[in-house]
């Protein structure tokens, strides 16, 4: 989970709130200071981080509480809506208003701007637009080959020039070709430092490209240093937005994203891991409610869109919610859910699930697991197949871990598992809609969520 630990300290918060029997000066008090000390360990800016506990403090004095909710209800709405406005307010998605439509992505060297084109390659792929790369950095070495690999990698077509050392040139060569293309994805050379040199050769790309959107790419573990950065692009370049890149692996992410929020340029995109398909659209109502435990729907459908059809996913959630569904249905689910990423990164945005304690392996089922899964599978009868938990015996395991060459061991894991996602439906069903089964948690509920 991106900051794992600042959602964890605000989980604690909530929960510190819904077990208590009064809201008070004592309570509010305690859950400003918990609140300051989970951002300031996320390095975010003191001065933001008092700013923001002095909003949600003087909300709660000032305002009265509304029809239909209780005080606990109105106060993690307040602290909901405090913390979605600390991070930019709405989210800010990029609409492909025209062919093509040209992404130019800038930054500086080492914050992972060609392998961000590679994954936005494969973000508006997945969205049914025809994508290219342009590589204008002729700098780096190796820039243009680390371009067509990550191309390879995204499978779109790529245009590079390794003799050339002009950037303007080297898009004027294929310029031709462009209209071919929904989006254009351009990655330019990176500089150690925002120097006179760095800011006329964008000047000049951009004047020559005309970029519907450009892209400053931040590594977020700079943490608040990114608000300098973004501030001195953004008047520089006028970037049109952030992405702020390696969100999954430091505890300065916090620093970054409420850095870049206060600059005026909104960040657009977040990368939550090093796969191709580890980058998300940032959406600050979604990313709160998923670190305050309550899901992200939202982020979870865009990770769905390309992975599995609308057929597949309605006949899937179909079977699932109806707790009905067999061991070729779990199959199933797992090589879908594995399509979309880390099943441990999905559940997350799954509203209600952070809060079920379910067991690690449930949650890291490998490429390697599927398959001795399948062929487990493969020396089964219809029968057990369909019923496994009626006509399963251990003499069956026997024979059916002899018949499939994997051990008896792995077939009782597969056993286990079904199990397991069964007694996960019925939690989820005892639960009831999505709204109660936040409800189970603490009780309360964001507005709009």
């Amino acid at each position: 989970m991106v900051l794992e630990k600042l959602s964890d300290s605000l989980k604690n918060t909530l929960q510190k709130i819904a077990s208590s029997v009064f809201v008070d000066e004592k309570l509010i008090n305690e859950l400003v200071k918990d609140i300051q000390r989970a951002l300031l360990q996320a390095d975010v800016n003191v001065s933001l981080v008092f700013d923001l506990t002095k909003g949600i403090k003087d909300r709660i004095k000032n305002e009265e509480t509304p029809g239909g909710l209780t005080k606990k209800e109105h106060l993690i709405n307040i602290v909901y809506d405090e913390l979605v406005s600390f991070l930019g307010k709405e989210g800010h998605k990029i609409e492909v208003t025209q062919k093509p439509f040209k992404i130019m992505l800038v930054g500086l060297f080492g914050s992972g701007k060609t392998t961000t084109t590679g994954k936005l390659a494969r973000f508006f792929t997945k969205r049914g637009n025809k994508v290219a790369l342009v590589g204008l950095d002729v700098h780096r070495p190796a820039a243009m080959d680390q371009l067509e690999q990550v191309a390879n990698n995204a499978k779109v077509p790529y245009f590079i020039d390794k003799k050339e050392k002009d950037p303007i040139k080297i898009w004027r060569k294929s310029k031709d070709e462009y209209d071919n293309f929904d989006v254009l994805l351009i990655d330019t050379a990176g500089r150690d430092a925002l120097s006179s040199e760095l800011i006329e050769e964008i000047e000049n790309v951009t004047d020559e490209i005309k970029p519907d959107e450009k892209l400053l790419v931040i590594s977020a573990d700079i943490g608040q240093t990114a608000q300098t950065q973004a501030e001195q692009f953004h008047k520089s370049c006028a970037i049109t937005g952030v992405v702020a890149t390696k969100m999954d692996g430091t505890a300065k992410a916090g620093g970054a994203l409420s850095a870049c929020a206060v600059t005026g340029a909104p960040i657009k995109f977040i990368g939550v891991g090093e796969r191709i398909d580890d980058l998300e659209t940032f959406n600050p109502p979604g990313f709160v409610s998923r670190l305050l435990g309550m899901g992200d729907l939202e982020a979870l459908l865009e990770k769905a869109k390309g992975a599995i059809s609308e057929e597949e996913a309605e006949d899937m959630g179909k079977k699932f919610l109806k707790g009905d569904f067999n061991l070729i249905d779990l199959y199933e689910q797992m090589e879908a859910m594995k399509k979309m990423g880390p099943l441990n990164k999905l559940v997350e945005m799954v509203p209600g699930f952070s809060q079920f304690k379910l067991p690690k392996e449930a949650l890291n089922v490998q490429q390697g697991k599927l398959e001795k899964w399948k062929f487990i599978m493969q020396s089964m009868t219809k029968d057990e197949l369909e019923r496994p938990d009626e006509v399963i015996s251990t003499g069956r395991i026997d024979r059916i871990a002899s018949g499939s060459g994997i051990g008896a061991k792995e077939v009782r894991e597969l056993i286990k598992q079904y199990r397991q996602s069964k007694k996960m439906v019925k939690m989820m069903k005892g639960s009831g809609d999505v709204n109660k089964m936040m409800q189970k948690f603490s009780g309360q509920v964001p507005k709009g969520m």
